[in-house]
């Protein structure tokens, strides 16, 4: 039976929090509120091609660039600038509290494990009333690659005092949930974005229709 976890990491974008509110600030430069949905894509993937090809790039200039072509170049740097300064501001999803609480009451360490902005997370995390229930925030600029090369999960693991086989990554990602699973973690897979788990990854441990039902489903694995 598989182990309870020690740990927990909780993926931030899109999984803790809203990105939403990023449309309005679209529409406030005079672009498309439909563009947020391909830019976040282009980002990911230009985030991912860089790590396959053995570079790295840190979240801003990556974002930044990614709006750039998406915009098709029509968008000046300030008004780049306006949309990226949302991501500070944006608010958690209604199940992020609650299943982080009932972790951390329950005495497992709890992380943040992003691609985006170490002072970003941090504000987002103070604002969104997060942050007293997050022992560590590990982003992919201090692991120095991006989601899903194997070693940014055991960089995780080692942040928060234990090893990758009791650390668990919660995400609303599939594809993050693999990459997890392949670094040799547990994994708690959250319905609310994609809706049915893809058949290409290899199974998360846990899933559940809502963040709360993810923790509440890593809780009860077998505590030996």
């Amino acid at each position: 039976m598989t182990a309870r976890p020690n740990a927990v990491a909780f993926d931030v974008l899109e999984t803790l929090l809203d990105l939403d509110p990023l449309r309005t600030r679209l529409e406030e430069i005079g672009q498309s509120a439909q563009l947020l949905h391909p830019w976040f894509m282009r980002f990911q993937r230009d985030s991912m091609a860089l790590t396959l090809a053995g570079d790295f790039g840190s979240f801003e200039s990556v974002a930044r660039q990614a709006l750039r072509t998406d915009t098709h170049h029509t968008a000046t740097e300030s008004d780049i600038d306006h949309v990226l300064d949302g991501f500070a501001h944006l608010p958690p999803h209604p199940d992020a509290e609650p299943a982080l609480r009932r972790l951390s009451e329950a005495g497992l360490r709890v992380g943040c494990l992003t691609v985006g902005s170490a002072e970003n997370t941090a504000r987002f995390l103070e604002h969104a009333g997060l942050a007293h229930h997050v022992d560590h925030v590990i982003t992919a600029e201090k692991a120095g690659t991006w989601k899903p090369a194997p070693s940014i999960y055991r960089v995780a693991a080692s942040e928060l005092g234990t090893s990758p086989d009791t650390m668990a990554l919660v995400a609303v990602h599939a594809w993050d949930c693999h990459g997890a699973k392949r670094a040799g973690c547990l994994a708690g897979w959250c319905a609310r974005l994609e809706g049915q788990y893809g058949d290409v990854f290899t199974a998360p441990d846990v899933s559940g229709a809502n963040l709360v039902e993810v923790a509440e489903g890593l809780l009860r694995l077998s505590s030996h």
